[in-house]
């Protein structure tokens, strides 16, 4: 019984689901979205979300415990400099997730994860 066991193995050990993460969370900080695998994505969400929120208190604490997560120091400042600002009256919810249909080579379900808001502000 799996009860009260959070979040997917993704089929990977637990270093290379942490590396995984870390590297969807800056692509997708990086580029607004980003398509993967619907179960990525979903695990994705639950990664950056409260990234996302962390990030709308700007101080020192909070940059340091982004760049723990993140280690890459570029994105920490987009991050608090352009992204978080953006969500700053949205109190959740910051990512959308489209489901896509299913890859040509495995037949994996596929999805396109992406910044909700941050579309719409490139475009003006």
């Amino acid at each position: 019984m799996r009860h009260q066991v959070a979040g997917r193995r993704l089929g990977r050990t637990t270093a290379h689901r942490r590396a995984t993460m870390k590297n969807l969370a800056v692509a997708l900080f990086t580029h607004s979205a980003i398509e993967t695998t619907v179960p990525k994505s979903k695990e994705l969400r639950r990664f950056a979300e409260p990234l996302i929120t962390l990030a709308k208190r700007d101080n020192v604490a909070n940059r340091r415990r982004a760049f723990a997560a993140l280690r890459d120091r570029d994105i920490v400042t987009k991050l608090f400099s352009t992204i978080a600002p953006a969500f700053s009256e949205r109190p959740g919810g910051y990512t959308r997730i489209l489901r896509l249909g299913n890859r040509v080579g495995d037949g994996a379900p596929m999805a396109r994860i992406e910044l909700v808001g941050i579309g719409e502000l490139k475009e003006k």
